[in-house]
C-alpha cells in the first residue's frame, strides 16, 4: 500500500510539476498553481491515478500561509480603516452569489431545490456536504459543481486580475529573503500560530493561522520573514496538484452531465461576485482585482494564495474570505431552514 501510495504521488508530482513548467514556459499568470491544477485535473478525470496525502497538504498548508504573509507590508495598517465598507458589501455579495447560482441549478438546469441549493453555496465544501448529507440531497453533482467552480476560478481568475491591473510582479517572489536566523526562529512560530488555530477551529486553521503569524511579523517591521523562491513555487505546484485531485471521485459521465449546469451557475455568481468588486472599488481606493479575489465564490486559501501570488493584498482578501466562510459556518444551518424548511428526518 505504502509503495503504491508513493507511486501515486511521485505520478502526480511529476504531473503538476510539468504543467507549472509548461504555464511559466508560456507566460500565463499564476502559472505554477493553475498550471499544475490543470495537468493534474486532466489526468486525474482521464483516469490516472493521483493522490495528495493528508498529511503532506497539512504541512503544504502551513508553509503556504508563511510565504503569503510575505506579502503583507507594514503599510497594511494603513488600509484597515478601508475593510468595514467592504465587508458590509461582502454579506449583499454572497447573497446575491447564491442566489444567482440557485436560480440557474433549479429553475434552469432542473436540479432539485435541495441539490441546487447546496450546490449554489460559495465555498466550504465540507461543511455543505455535510448538511447535504442529512437533507439526502444528491451528493455527486454537489461535489462535481463545487469543485467544478474552483477549478474555473483558479484557471480565470489569474487572467481576469492581471488584465485589469496590467501587471503581474513575480509569482509571490519578494526581492529581499529572509536570513537563515530569521527563518529558523519565524517558521516554528507560524507552527504554533496553525496549531493553536486549528485548536480553536478557525477556517483553514493550518494556512490562516501561519499566514496571520508571518504577515504580523513582516507588518511590523521588526522581522521579515519571507521565504527564498526555491521553498515557495514548488509549494505552489502542490497546491495546484491537491486542487486537481479533487476530480479524483468522478467519472467522465459525470463530468460531462454537470459541466454545463455548473459552468452556467458559475458565471451567474462570478457576474454577482464582478459587480460587488466593481462597486468596492469605486468606493475604496483599491484595486478592483483585490477586491474580485475576497468576493470570488473560491476557497479561503486558494484566493488568498492567488492575491499572494498577482501581488495584490492578501491580508485584505484572507479576512473577507475568513469573515465570508465563518459566516456562513455559523447561518448556514438557519439560512437552509428558512428556504428549504424544517429537514424532513426530523420531522418523522
Amino acid at each position: 500500500m505504502m509503495n503504491s501510495t508513493a507511486a501515486k504521488l511521485t505520478l502526480t508530482v511529476l504531473l503538476a510539476a510539468g504543467g507549472g513548467i509548461t504555464f511559466y514556459v508560456l507566460g500565463l499568470p499564476a502559472a505554477w498553481l493553475s498550471g499544475a491544477m490543470v495537468f493534474v485535473a486532466v489526468a486525474t478525470l482521464a483516469g490516472v491515478p493521483t493522490v495528495m496525502p493528508n498529511r503532506l497538504r497539512d504541512a503544504l498548508f502551513v508553509v503556504i500561509g508563511v510565504s503569503m504573509g510575505a506579502g503583507v507590508r507594514p503599510d497594511v495598517v494603513e488600509r484597515i480603516g478601508d475593510w468595514p465598507v467592504s465587508m458590509a458589501l461582502l454579506l449583499v455579495v454572497v447573497v446575491c452569489v447564491t442566489f444567482a447560482g440557485y436560480a440557474v441549478l433549479h429553475f434552469g438546469a432542473k436540479w432539485s431545490r435541495e441539490t441546487a441549493f447546496f450546490g449554489a453555496i460559495p465555498g466550504a465544501l465540507n461543511y455543505v456536504i455535510a448538511l447535504a448529507t442529512d437533507r439526502g440531497a444528491d451528493l455527486p453533482r454537489i461535489a462535481s459543481s463545487q469543485s467544478l467552480r474552483l477549478f474555473v476560478l483558479v484557471a480565470i481568475l489569474p487572467f481576469a486580475v492581471v488584465s485589469t491591473s496590467g501587471t503581474l510582479e513575480g509569482e509571490g517572489s519578494a526581492v529581499v529573503v529572509s536570513t537563515w536566523f530569521e527563518i529558523i526562529i519565524g517558521l516554528p512560530l507560524c507552527l504554533l500560530a496553525s496549531l493553536i488555530a486549528q485548536k480553536l477551529n478557525v477556517p483553514g486553521g493550518l494556512m490562516t493561522g501561519s499566514f496571520f503569524m508571518s504577515a504580523g511579523l513582516n507588518a511590523s517591521g521588526a522581522w521579515t520573514l519571507i521565504l527564498p523562491a526555491y521553498l515557495v513555487v514548488p509549494c505552489f505546484v502542490m497546491m495546484g496538484a491537491m486542487i486537481g485531485c479533487r476530480f479524483a471521485n468522478m467519472t467522465i459521465r459525470q463530468f460531462v452531465s454537470v459541466l454545463g449546469a455548473s459552468i452556467a451557475a458559475f458565471s451567474a455568481a462570478f457576474l454577482m461576485s464582478i459587480l460587488g468588486a466593481l462597486i468596492i472599488s469605486s468606493l475604496v481606493d483599491i484595486p478592483f482585482g483585490q477586491a474580485l479575489l475576497a468576493y470570488a465564490p473560491g476557497g479561503l486559501e486558494v484566493m488568498t494564495l492567488l492575491a499572494f501570488m498577482l501581488d495584490l493584498d492578501p491580508a485584505f482578501v484572507a479576512a473577507h474570505q475568513i469573515a465570508r466562510f465563518t459566516g456562513m459556518v455559523l447561518l448556514l444551518p438557519l439560512i437552509t431552514a428558512l428556504v428549504l424548511g424544517r429537514n424532513k428526518t426530523e420531522q418523522s
